[in-house]
């Protein structure tokens, strides 16, 4: 379920501060070091670093790849 676009322009990477991108039901951070993934539950993103999963290099470029 997609997160409210205005909540979704305010919110970053707890870890690292970048910005963040919707794909596919998470917001991703754009962070290419860390490359945190947030999921999202019922429209509200769970951001909590301990909760967040780090994507690997390839799967990180396919989503921010991603429109």
């Amino acid at each position: 379920m997609a997160i409210d676009p205005a909540l979704a322009e305010i919110l970053v990477c707890p870890l690292s501060k970048a910005s963040l991108k919707e794909v596919d039901g998470a917001l991703v951070s754009t962070d290419p070091e860390t490359r945190m993934r947030y999921r999202i539950e019922g429209a509200i993103p769970v951001m909590l670093v301990e909760e967040a999963e780090r994507m690997p290099m390839d799967e990180w470029k396919e989503a921010m790849a991603r429109g």
